[in-house]
């Protein structure tokens, strides 16, 4: 894989340059440093680390520490980044302090969902588990857990944008709710084992993304449209086009993760995403339009007049007045830049 483009580096960087004198001297422990959200936050990490010379460490936990020196070997020689190996839910404590810690394991795959649903269920709950039992016996004051907006539960029809308010849920007797009703409980560990300790758990409830590291070949429907469209074939469109999700770059993801590591109040959650509305027919518009390779799209049903329309989008009002937060970086803007990071070249004239 190549390295993240250095605008977005920069990017990063000088959005949260205040907030790195606090990791001065001092570790990170990360789960999940090998997924989408881990590589953003390795490679912005190790940054600013040299950037502003924090004499900082990251320990990754991994459960194949060889495939991510073999996917990221410029990140993997840096001397600041170690590794622990194991499983999240039962990985053996590496020795020493680590004030600060991210519990970004365990990414949204349907594919495991859909066939071991209880090993998805276990990985959740008790990968959170086990990293808090390390965060109260390694003397960790701040932690972040990346939640998701699944917790919700389906998104009411007539609500546009869904608030970190709303009392929603899964449904508990569908095991296709395992990975939502695992995020709600791995937010209720952080409550209790806040409560009980002096930590400062803090939650980011991540919607949709964009960005370098994104799977092209798996359920996100952004990741698919990019892939087929840079090959110059079809986009294929899954369902009617209707549902209404929301993007944001991962640049803009990463500054909201770093941001309210160090910034949210802590037994809070935030919704981290993009408020733009966008239906999966007008992504894929999108995406076509802006690689340019001249792909058709196909939507493979017809929309129905009196079914409702799907929703995922969530209100960030709150991350905007506690902590200043927005989204900067177009849609358009996202997929040209992930598009070029995979090698393609876009032409001046289709932005």
């Amino acid at each position: 894989m190549p390295k993240l483009p250095a605008d977005d580096i920069d990017f990063i960087l000088s959005r949260t340059e205040p907030l790195w004198e606090e990791m001065r001297e001092n570790r990170l422990f990360l789960t999940g440093g090998t997924g989408f959200f881990g590589c953003w936050l390795v490679e912005s990490f190790l940054a600013a680390n040299t950037r502003f010379a924090l004499n900082a460490q990251v320990t990754l936990l991994s459960r194949s520490p060889k495939a991510f020196r073999e996917k990221c070997p410029y990140l993997a020689s840096d001397p600041a980044l170690s590794f622990v190996e194991g499983d999240v839910r039962d990985f053996q404590f590496p020795e020493g302090d680590y004030p600060f810690i991210i519990h970004a394991a365990t990414e949204a795959s349907a594919r495991l969902i859909a066939e071991k649903p209880l090993q998805m269920l276990s990985t959740v709950i008790d990968g959170t588990k086990r990293t808090l039992d390390f965060a109260v016996s390694h003397g960790t004051r701040k932690f972040l857990l990346t939640s998701s907006g699944a917790v919700y539960g389906e998104q009411p029809a007539a609500m546009s944008h869904i608030a970190e308010d709303y009392a929603g849920a899964p449904n508990p007797l569908d095991p296709g709710s395992v990975y939502s009703e695992g995020k709600r409980a791995s937010e209720l560990l952080c409550a209790v084992y806040g409560a009980d300790h002096a930590i400062e758990c803090k939650i980011a409830r991540c919607f949709a993304f964009v960005g370098p590291h994104l799977p092209l070949d798996t359920h996100f429907a952004v990741g698919n449209f990019l892939r087929d469209a840079m090959r110059g074939e079809v986009i294929r469109v899954n369902g009617d086009g209707t549902p209404k999700r929301s993007y944001m770059y991962a640049a803009d993801l990463a500054v909201w993760l770093w941001t309210l590591l160090f910034l949210a109040k802590p037994m809070d959650a935030l919704n981290v995403g993009s408020d733009q509305v966008v239906s999966i027919a007008d992504l894929a518009k999108v995406v076509s339009d802006t690689i340019g390779s001249g792909a058709g799209i196909h939507i493979m049903r017809q929309a129905t007049v009196d079914t409702p329309i799907r929703q995922y989008v969530p209100n960030v009002d709150k991350a905007a007045l506690q902590l200043g937060l927005r989204r900067e970086i177009s849609l358009q803007e996202a997929i040209r830049r992930t598009a070029a990071w995979h090698g393609y070249s876009i032409k001046t004239e289709t932005l």
